[in-house]
């Protein structure tokens, strides 16, 4: 009885290490069949250095990703290429033309999001994709090099500086006159103010 015992608790251990095995394998293989994707790297640089770049908070990248209906508009209006070059990663356990094979978004289809670069690299770290992980860290340093140009306020900023144009012509020439200074111009009363 004690043989069978043993016998029967020996089968299964011998049966745990085989599953682990198993299943340290499966990781490591998964691991392996994502790399870095160097086309988006280097479509991401040349966003960069263009200035399509929004330097959001981190953790906005939940709200502001891509929804699956965007993602898939933009598919169908400018393929599978140009959708892989919004992913740092490549997944080759996937078929090309299908969404599964791209990891590791940046941005929205129009600019980089740091936020999405933040999410990236922290995702990677967490499973070990060192490669994807120092990509989204070096993009993020050249993100802090340039600053960026965020679009979203890029409108917003035009209408202010529209905005104080106007004030700084209107209300420091009516103090101009209200006041009587003896300057030889109005602009150089204008000046002194701004």
């Amino acid at each position: 009885m004690k043989a069978a015992i043993l016998q029967h608790a020996c089968v299964r251990s011998i049966a745990v290490v085989i599953l682990l095995s198993g299943i340290s394998d499966v990781r490591a293989h998964s691991r392996k069949s994502i790399k870095l994707n160097e086309t988006a790297f280097a479509f991401a640089e040349q966003l960069i250095k263009q200035g399509h770049v929004i330097g959001d908070r981190k953790g906005a990248w939940s709200e502001d990703r891509p929804s699956a209906n965007e993602e898939n508009a933009f598919i169908r209006q400018n393929g599978f290429g140009e959708y892989a070059k919004w992913h740092l990663g490549i997944d080759d356990r996937y078929p090309e033309n299908t969404k599964s094979r791209y990891k590791f978004s940046y941005g929205d289809f129009r600019n980089i999001h740091r936020c999405a670069l933040l999410a990236a690299k922290a995702r990677a770290r967490q499973y070990g994709y060192i490669e994807i992980e120092n990509a989204a860290a070096e993009l993020e340093r050249a993100i802090k090099e340039k600053p960026p140009i965020n679009t979203r306020l890029r409108h917003q900023a035009a209408a202010t500086q529209a905005d104080i144009h106007t004030l700084k012509n209107s209300s420091v020439s009516h103090l101009c006159k209200s006041v009587a200074l003896t300057l030889p111009s109005r602009q150089k009363c204008i000046d002194q103010f701004w």
